[in-house]
């Protein structure tokens, strides 16, 4: 196809102002990679450099031989997965229950529904009745509070609204039960909004540290984001780091170390997920949202 010169302009413009988003965005990660391995005092004085004598592993080291950034690392994965399981499971079942054209007072379920994203109990409140509820310094503190989102399950329903009623009025006829019908005919069709919704929800319980911070109180229970904060914010390293003998010039130094080391380590998982989920992420979004 011959493009016209406003064309060839136009497509010339989008091309630079796509790498100037793409250079944007990845250039603080090259910066965060680079730096893990790079001799902090080399990158102050120096910035970056390529001499193989300035690149170290003693940040990924400290981080593996140190117990508490490690149990909060599997803390993280094992409260996204159980996260991301009970998030998936109800708004599945909640927006399929309410794509259905015949469920009575299906306005006002979603009425209610709405009125909870604009409006909450607030933070008193909430943590009043997880107490009530003997969840404090307990896994299901992380999990269960904000496991139900109205955004999911409105994503839900609209996708299962995009489903031709043909295929469940056929199976119907063929005597198949409505728990039939959704696990044989609609669950295998709803995977890319599946994925979607447990990628949105793993990201964000994984990237969560506000809750456990309110929640929990024993430190073998914290999440890695916490112990990141820790990290990052408040500029402290575990004792079981470094040694009482060090002076504070090498207590700053591995801290720095350490901040970046433990960014990168934080990012795998999701870097890691992200290329299975893309095929279903880019369909379940455009679905999801134009239907």
């Amino acid at each position: 196809m011959n493009n016209s010169k406003g064309d060839r302009l136009l497509l010339l413009i989008n091309k630079i102002l796509l790498g100037v988003i793409i250079l944007v965005v990845v250039s603080p990660l090259l910066y965060v990679l680079l730096s893990s391995f790079l001799q902090p005092s080399i990158l102050l004085t120096k910035g970056f450099s390529f001499n193989a004598s300035d690149w170290t592993l003693e940040g990924y080291r400290r981080i593996l031989s140190d117990g508490s950034i490690m149990r909060g690392f599997f803390n993280s994965i094992l409260y996204s997965t159980a996260f991301t399981i009970v998030t998936v499971t109800v708004s599945i079942l909640a927006g399929y229950t309410l794509s259905a054209d015949g469920l009575v007072g299906r306005k006002i379920f979603m009425i209610f529904f709405l009125i909870t994203m604009f409006f909450n109990g607030g933070l008193i409140p909430t943590y009043l009745v997880v107490r009530d509820l003997g969840m404090l310094n307990t896994i299901w503190a992380i999990i269960l509070p904000n496991a139900i989102s109205v955004w999911f399950i409105i994503l839900s329903r609209t996708y299962f609204k995009a489903i031709p009623n043909e295929l469940k009025e056929a199976a119907r006829i063929d005597g198949a039960s409505e728990f039939k019908i959704f696990l044989k005919i609609v669950l295998p069709l709803a995977k890319p909004i599946i994925f979607v919704i447990a990628l949105y929800a793993f990201i964000g319980q994984w990237n969560a540290y506000f809750d456990a911070m309110i929640y929990l109180e024993d430190r073998d229970l914290y999440p890695l984001q916490l112990i990141l904060r820790s990290i990052l914010i408040q500029n402290e390293v575990q004792p079981g780091m470094i040694s009482d003998q060090l002076a504070m010039a090498e207590l700053q130094r591995v801290s720095e170390m350490i901040k970046y080391s433990s960014i990168v380590l934080s990012s795998l998982p999701l870097l890691i997920m992200y290329p299975f989920f893309q095929k279903y992420f880019e369909k379940g979004v455009m679905v999801g949202s134009l239907k």
